[in-house]
């Protein structure tokens, strides 16, 4: 069939580099899947699929800026860009109530923030700053959960 058309695929396509690829925005899928689950879990917002769309997607950019812009300054540009877009998304999840007083969705926007930053560090193949921002992230969403509740109780007495 390559020949039909003209060109051959093995010129344009890397099979072990899609593989490589492959591998990589499945590991920053992976990474966030817990932290999805418990926001689905906790809320109606962001959840199952947003998080892990945000690190996908942070990931393949990423990796498309390291094959194209290499190790220029345009890099640091492009991270920024990628890091505003992502507390863009974020801001989409905070929702001030009617009342004023109450302001809801800053979880959920600051582990947006954090699944990019695995994504990213997926990317550069970072591996051990990804799975500390995936557990630590984790951590804090369960147990600060748990303290929430106890504080709110405290606050009742």
């Amino acid at each position: 069939m390559s020949e039909t058309l003209g060109f051959d695929f093995a010129e344009y396509i890397n099979l072990s580099l899609v593989f490589k690829h492959f591998s990589l925005i499945l590991v920053a899928l992976v990474f966030t899947l817990p932290i999805a689950y418990n926001r689905e879990a906790k809320s109606n917002s962001a959840g199952i699929r947003t998080y892990p769309l945000v690190a996908v997607a942070t990931c393949s950019y990423t990796l498309l800026a390291l094959d194209v812009l290499g190790g220029t300054e345009g890099m640091g540009k492009f991270m920024a860009g990628i890091v505003t877009g992502i507390g863009f998304i974020g801001g989409g999840a905070i929702i001030k109530a009617k009342d004023e007083s109450k302001v809801t969705g800053l979880a959920n926007a600051a582990s947006i923030w954090n699944t990019g930053a695995i994504g990213m560090a997926v990317a550069w193949q970072r591996f051990e700053i990804a799975l500390l921002i995936a557990v630590l992230n984790f951590l804090i969403l369960r147990i600060g959960h748990e303290a929430k509740k106890v504080v709110n109780n405290n606050e009742e007495d």
